[in-house]
């Protein structure tokens, strides 16, 4: 995503750095996928990183997964 604006950036993205601590970056079945694990230590999915459009028909945004089937990623 390209943003061409003169807003300053810490006015267009206010999301506070804590939030982007709680992103991991995880495979799961050989998709890369960025997840946030939830209060009941599941993960919920937040992003898939994938090109891959069938990727996204199986793992799609807030799916919750459990940990025995992720690989992180360091």
């Amino acid at each position: 995503m390209i943003l061409h604006t003169i807003v300053p950036e810490f006015l267009v993205f206010q999301t506070n750095e804590t939030e982007y601590r709680k992103h991991h970056t995880v495979q799961c079945n050989g998709v890369t996928l960025l997840v946030q694990q939830t209060e009941t230590n599941e993960y919920e999915i937040v992003r898939v990183l994938s090109s891959d459009p069938k990727h996204y028909l199986t793992y799609e945004p807030g799916t919750k997964l459990h940990a025995t089937s992720l690989q992180f990623m360091v």
